[in-house]
């Protein structure tokens, strides 16, 4: 067996899942969605999922935006919207399935 940690996550195939049903999302927008299915992580774990699955190509930048409001940093944002990468395989959890089935009604 080879040294270093394991490639596979329980965290980001549960992200890969919500991004399966989700086609397209941002950083928050995902952690909001993890929040609500699984147990509690910080949005910080998140988002080194998500750089870490673009390291990867389990996941892939699908666009960029600026968005202006009024925020505590300033008057603009920037929202990296993330996809499904060439590498990703999603298993079809039924938890999240069930969760994107509810919201479609």
């Amino acid at each position: 067996m080879g040294r270093g940690r394991p490639l596979g996550s329980g965290i980001r195939q549960n992200v890969i899942e919500i991004l399966y049903f989700m086609k397209s999302g941002y950083g928050y927008e995902i952690y909001k969605v993890y929040r609500e299915i699984f147990p509690k992580v910080t949005m910080r774990v998140i988002y080194y999922h998500l750089r870490k699955g673009l390291a990867i190509e389990e996941f892939a930048i699908d666009k960029i935006k600026k968005e202006k409001g009024d925020y505590s940093w300033g008057g603009e944002a920037e929202k990296i919207y993330y996809k499904l990468g060439n590498n990703a395989k999603a298993m079809i959890n039924s938890d999240v399935k069930n969760y994107f089935d509810k919201k479609k009604k």
